[in-house]
């Protein structure tokens, strides 16, 4: 179904935060924003963690995935949310929305203690859960197929941009989480779309009605490695030569060379998930997202698992493959990235 479905009930509860929690009746519980003051941690610190799901035919995509999230930043940020009170409420808030995307927050709630600190006699602080449905904007009438039978959806093709910007790294048990704190996040996104106005604004002055057709760009974190996307994870697929650089199995990717090759994937139907496939390992910065897990998970007991890798600048130009993915959108294939160097590399 696409997104032009949505049915004109689901509008209806479109656009309107709701508190969760501390709130009782939390399908009736709508919040008028000036309740919202400096005080909330979420504003004043960062001090909690949101996801965003979305709704096909009033189920939650990935639900099993996103109650993991919830149950592990909860534990990680001491925080004490009743997840399963929570999803109970979200596959409510699903059906009535049918079509769309939900995101929560989760805060923190206001503490004794001045400053950061926060009450310490308490196994997990109290919190507020705030929420909001959207309308479903994203396309997703294409699907692709998971190795464990899984179906997920799939965007039309696109290129990518190797970007500046860099993401901090964290501590554990920071790294990783999807927290309030993304300014890194915030800061890669606005040099992609930068770079998009600018190269929208000399093509109009050459006579061309078009800019940069670039749907994400990847992004480094301070150690130098390419870790994700703007707002997605990435995995990526190597020639065998640069495995056997690098000392890498190629038991396993010759079996890949013979499953996949560019001519799979020259229309969205066709794309395939066969071969090898790397993921940046997360352990000091990005987000580990839902859909990366979900596929990880999937490629688990075949014969060519997902493996943990760092992509760095010498690997780049070995790339035969890669995309882009998350709980929202599923998988972004790409046919090029931009190098910061200006050379394009074709897959």
């Amino acid at each position: 179904m696409t997104a032009d479905s949505n049915s004109s009930d689901s509008n209806s509860n479109v656009s309107k935060w709701q508190c969760l929690h501390p709130q009782s009746d939390a399908l009736d519980a709508t919040i008028d924003s000036t309740m919202l003051t400096p005080d909330n941690r979420g504003l004043a610190y960062g001090d909690g963690f949101f996801t965003t799901i979305g709704v096909i035919d009033g189920l939650i995509l990935w639900q099993d995935y996103h109650y993991q999230r919830l149950v592990s930043h909860a534990h990680a940020l001491q925080l004490a949310v009743d997840s399963d009170s929570l999803l109970a409420t979200l596959q409510a808030h699903a059906q009535l929305l049918q079509q769309g995307v939900i995101k929560v927050i989760v805060t923190r709630t206001v503490q004794a203690v001045r400053g950061y600190g926060f009450v310490a006699n308490v196994a997990a602080s109290p919190c507020e859960i705030w929420c909001k449905a959207t309308a479903m904007t994203i396309n997703t009438a294409q699907h692709t197929y998971l190795p464990d039978g899984n179906s997920l959806l799939i965007q039309p093709m696109t290129s990518a941009i190797c970007l500046t910007a860099q993401l901090a790294c964290l501590p554990p048990p920071l790294a990783g989480l999807k927290s309030l704190n993304r300014l890194d996040s915030v800061l890669a996104s606005g040099e992609l779309q930068r770079l998009k106005a600018k190269s929208l604004e000399s093509n109009i002055e050459l006579g061309f009605d078009k800019g940069l057709d670039v749907g994400e760009g990847l992004v480094r974190d301070m150690s130098g490695s390419w870790v994700e996307g703007t707002m997605s994870n990435v995995f990526y697929q190597l020639s065998a030569s640069q495995l056997a650089n690098n000392a890498q199995s190629l038991e396993n990717f010759a079996t890949s060379e013979n499953s996949y090759s560019n001519n799979d994937v020259n229309n969205d139907a066709s794309y395939s998930l066969d071969g090898q496939w790397f993921t940046p390992p997360l352990t000091q910065s990005g987000v580990a997202g839902v859909m990366r897990q979900v596929i990880i998970d999937a490629f688990a007991k075949t014969e060519t698992p997902v493996i943990m890798r760092a992509l760095n600048d010498d690997d780049l130009p070995n790339l035969r493959g890669l995309f882009f993915c998350n709980a929202l959108r599923g998988v972004m294939p790409v046919t090029s990235l931009t190098l910061l160097s200006g050379e394009v590399l074709s897959f």
